[in-house]
């Protein structure tokens, strides 16, 4: 019998070797594993020995050659192929150990040079994983220090791999390849994965979750292997573990409120959320993004895009919360939000890396992919298009509003006032109805404040309805077919108007020009 090991992460690899020695196999290896199993005093022959070539190339040129891949790829029941093998001196191989160059955390180094990258490609590795996992039913593959344990165990015992755990091994050694090869085309590609013709997303197993959305569903949490941060790779400090609704809460409220450049804070429930509010003090920026809806908040997710201070761990004090996430706590914080023995407490980085930039969808047979909603500046564009302009307050009024609407479900209304949303209105069949709610939510908050819609007035009984709640501003994107009619009830009432020309999208902070001013 005989084995080829060639492994950068060795990890475990001597006792594999050991008990694979002790059993008849003749072990096989490369270079920097040749030498590993040498001084761990297992007997081990080079691959040269076996190619009578030598490595080439700088290494690059390896286990390449007939002597090893005949050996792999025979099939034992071919009585052909046996008959080959012998002509040619070719011994099988029965099992073959192999893991990659750490492409993925080289390139994870901003300061890597292309060569770098380039010489941690591996060519002969994934070659000798393809050829062995092909040949599943005679050969055993190994890719994963974690079988080790189990395969060793059944080799001492003189039982064999069964078919079914051999199949098993060869659908994890090319999944393997596949995650390697993805790292690489993405790293390597220079335009929009948009652009490409296939997309391929690399994804690596974080945890397990006790289950999906609901009891009967399995779950786990995956994250990108190109990509740092984000909430997929969150450290938790504290509380019960992460569910399956947990992580889709807590990334709303973490891409919520990483759209505000300011000292900001999202509380979230059901992904939609139901307090935002900016201010230079964290404290207060908490209080009046609970005060926009106290009920809905409570049991809710609360974000922030500062670390959590002394003050506002304290002003939480007494409010029911499942998860705080931040990109950090103050150590003085964390005593007092530790006693919360539920709470969960997250610390996340920004996402950054190859895909972030995309929204992924699964649909029935496939995916729908999109970039982020990220543009530049945009209130050049906006358009005052009744008679009176805004007031620098309406104003600021308008851009909080806009800016929270991409986050919340559609039909969306927002009225905000003051760098705080007052009240909302979501996911409802129709835009009265999500004003009806918004003003509702907001009760003796709405007079005086701005409206935002992500879609267009369809009618002008929308703004009738604004105006009996007090509504002296509006913002929505416009181009109905019935604009005129729109335009002439705000006028009407006195109220001024804004059209943007697109949907909601986040953005860095916006300024209009100072002629649409009052």
């Amino acid at each position: 019998m005989r084995a080829v090991l060639s492994v950068y992460d060795k990890t475990g690899l001597p006792a594999l070797a050991r008990a694979l020695s002790q059993t008849g196999y003749e072990l096989i290896s490369t270079g920097g594993t040749h030498r590993s199993l040498v001084e761990s005093g297992i007997d081990v022959k080079q691959v040269s020995d076996v190619t009578k070539f030598p490595e080439i190339l700088e290494g690059r040129v390896k286990t390449l050659h007939p002597q090893i891949h005949g050996g792999i790829l025979a099939r034992r029941a071919e009585t052909t192929h046996i008959s080959e093998l012998e002509a040619h001196g070719i011994v099988p191989v029965d099992l073959v150990v192999v893991n990659l160059y750490p492409f993925v955390e080289t390139v994870s180094d901003p300061r890597v040079f292309l060569e770098q990258a380039l010489e941690n490609i591996d060519i002969g590795g994934p070659t000798l994983i393809r050829a062995a996992a092909k040949n599943f039913p005679d050969v055993v593959v190994v890719v994963d220090p974690s079988d080790y344990g189990w395969i060793s165990d059944k080799i001492v015992c003189g039982e064999d791999i069964s078919l079914d755990e051999r199949k098993g091994l060869a659908s994890k050694a090319f999944q393997h390849v596949a995650l390697y090869d993805t790292s690489i085309a993405g790293w390597l590609r220079d335009q929009s994965p948009l652009k490409s013709e296939d997309i391929t997303m690399g994804l690596v197993k974080m945890n397990d979750l006790r289950y999906g959305e609901n009891p009967h569903q399995s779950g786990a949490v995956y994250s990108s292997v190109l990509n740092e941060g984000g909430v997929a790779k969150a450290e938790q400090l504290h509380g019960l573990p992460m569910s399956y609704t947990n992580y889709l809460d807590a990334d709303s409220a973490w891409t919520s409120v990483n759209a505000f450049e300011e000292n900001a804070c999202v509380i979230v429930k059901h992904t939609n959320p139901c307090g935002i509010a900016i201010d230079d003090k964290q404290q207060l920026a908490f209080e009046k993004a609970f005060q926009g809806d106290t009920v809905s908040a409570y049991g809710g997710i609360v974000g922030f895009n500062r670390n959590v201070t002394l003050a506002t761990a304290n002003a939480m004090k007494g409010i029911l919360f499942d998860i705080v996430v931040a990109p950090g706590f103050t150590s003085e914080a964390l005593v007092i939000l530790k006693k919360r023995k539920r709470t969960r407490l997250l610390k996340i980085e920004p996402q950054v890396g190859n895909m972030s930039k995309l929204s992924v969808k699964t649909i029935s047979g496939g995916a729908l992919v999109q970039t982020i909603d990220e543009v530049g500046k945009l209130a050049d564009t906006w358009k005052v298009v009744t008679n009176r302009k805004p007031s620098l307050s309406e104003q600021a009024n308008m851009e909080f509003a806009w800016k929270c609407l991409p986050h919340i479900k559609s039909n969306t209304i927002v009225l905000a006032k003051g760098n705080s949303m007052v009240g909302m209105g979501a996911g409802q069949p129709n835009r009265l109805v999500s004003i009806h709610l918004a003003l509702r939510i907001a009760g003796d908050k709405s007079p005086g404040s701005a409206l935002a819609s992500d879609a267009f007035m369809p009618f002008s009984d929308n703004i009738e309805l604004a105006v009996d709640g007090g509504i002296t501003a509006i913002i929505q994107p416009g181009g109905s077919i019935r604009d005129t009619e729109v335009i002439e009830s705000a006028d009407r009432h006195g109220i001024t108007m804004l059209f943007t020309g697109m949907r909601p999208v986040s953005y860095t902070h916006l300024t209009l020009p100072t002629s649409d001013l009052v």
